[in-house]
């Protein structure tokens, strides 16, 4: 009986999977044959001239001939500009409307920039901080694009920005405490000179290698976006940092992932020594998204764009404003540069003396009797005496105490840290003379 049961249970299992097997068979030919007819119907006559790509991520037209496209052949991407170098508004249609408070806002801003530059500047060629970067030439971009963030937009800056900064209110006293690394730095003295940073005024701080930032705020912005928090991103590098790997990642994250993000490019003609003719064959960079060419070293120009911050968060898609410095960089790279081996004196003159954006601005102030030369001379004093006061009491200031090297990291020190911790003390113990403590705060 046993037997029997056996065999019943195994007939039952074989009849089963029979079943099964004949099911598919019997799908699989009702799908061929459905194959068959539906690849005949699409074998019907058409129109090919109406036919369109249907490949992934294709917006072109088929064409039935081989052409070359010869890029120089087809006209460059039109330059936005507001205003010319007279301080003349060139369409009054594309006049911002600015009121007379804003503009003398934006002068003062600027000229507060290039006093503060050329102090810092001359203070390391006194061998008093260790390094220093110049904004000259690009006060513009960094006043008119701050101008027209909310303050709520979190920036992302590369190392020529500390105009954005200023505009938000970041005071001078706390520039040079940066700059000297002194008890005052919101780093700690943990950063190279002009590495600025402010989590209050939404500033990430700066770090020295290209184009780090640009993946970083394309993340940045997709997180704004996931959390619908009504809030955009700014990202500021050169034409320079457009080359790195990095840049075409950032570019392509915040495009795919439509990120409400702002790429700001500062094309001042050099990266570091390199002209841009010799570091691309294009139109700038533009042609790698929805781009505003702009003449950015004016001000006005960058300031009546606040439209694309509205487009972006609104339809959260990513913008190039691909800012034409057309002032270029107004002297080295930085103080570890000497810019007269690649350029010319004269060039560089040229551009201080006939096209600087704080001139142009000046003349715009004055046709409209807003600013005098007594104005003048009198904020040129007085800005000056602003920054050496926070000069001097940047310099007697004590620098943070060294254990600050070790902290900020961990919520508690791991063991390899405390042992070079000590290592370092027994260091500094044994060759005191070398390493003035009382320098340091307590």
């Amino acid at each position: 009986m046993a037997t029997l049961n056996s065999i019943k249970n195994m007939y039952g299992i074989c009849s089963h999977v029979i079943r099964q097997t004949t099911g598919l068979r019997a799908a699989k030919l009702i799908q061929q044959r459905a194959f068959r007819v539906n690849g005949a119907l699409r074998q019907q006559p058409f129109d090919s001239s109406e036919e369109k790509p249907q490949f992934p991520g294709a917006s072109a037209e088929f064409i039935d001939h081989l052409e070359f496209i010869q890029p120089n052949v087809i006209s460059g991407i039109p330059v936005y500009r507001v205003m010319d170098r007279a301080g003349k508004i060139i369409n009054p249609s594309e006049d911002p409307q600015l009121s007379k408070e804003q503009v003398l806002n934006f002068y003062q801003k600027m000229t507060l920039l290039n006093t503060m530059d050329r102090i810092l500047y001359e203070s390391q060629r006194q061998g008093r901080i260790s390094f220093y970067m110049t904004n000259y030439g690009e006060e513009g971009t960094h006043i008119g694009s701050a101008a027209a963030l909310d303050p709520r937009d979190l920036v992302f800056g590369q190392y020529r920005e500390a105009g954005v900064l200023m505009y938000r209110g970041f005071p001078l006293d706390l520039f040079m405490a940066q700059c000297y690394a002194n008890v005052d730095d919101l780093g700690k003295g943990r950063q190279m000179p002009v590495h600025y940073g402010s989590k209050d005024l939404n500033f990430v701080t700066i770090s020295s290698p290209l184009a780090t930032q640009i993946p970083q705020a394309a993340g940045a912005a997709y997180a704004a976006k996931r959390e619908n928090t009504n809030r955009a991103v700014i990202c500021y590098f050169g034409e320079g940092a457009a080359s790195e790997g990095d840049a075409h990642a950032g570019f392509n994250f915040s495009a795919t992932l439509e990120c409400p993000l702002i790429f700001f490019c500062r094309n001042n003609g050099y990266a570091i020594s390199t002209p841009t003719n010799e570091q691309y064959r294009g139109d700038g960079i533009g042609k790698t998204g929805s781009t505003l060419f702009c003449l950015g070293s004016r001000s006005v120009c960058v300031r009546c764009e606040p439209r694309i911050l509205c487009r972006a968060v609104a339809e959260n898609q990513p913008f190039l404003i691909e800012a034409m410095t057309q002032a270029t960089r107004i002297g080295h790279h930085s103080t570890s540069d000497d810019s007269s081996a690649y350029r010319s004196v004269d060039e560089v003159n040229y551009w201080d003396k006939q096209d600087h954006p704080i001139s142009r601005l000046r003349h715009y102030m004055t046709a409209r009797s807003w600013w005098s030369e007594e104005d003048e001379r009198s904020w040129r004093k007085q800005s000056r005496k602003m920054v050496m006061e926070a000069f001097e009491k940047a310099e007697k200031r004590h620098k943070p105490h060294p254990d600050l090297m070790f902290s900020d990291v961990y919520e508690e020190m791991t063991p390899n840290l405390v042992k070079q911790k000590e290592a370092m003390w027994r260091h500094v113990q044994q060759y005191k003379e070398h390493y003035p403590l009382d320098a340091y705060a307590k």
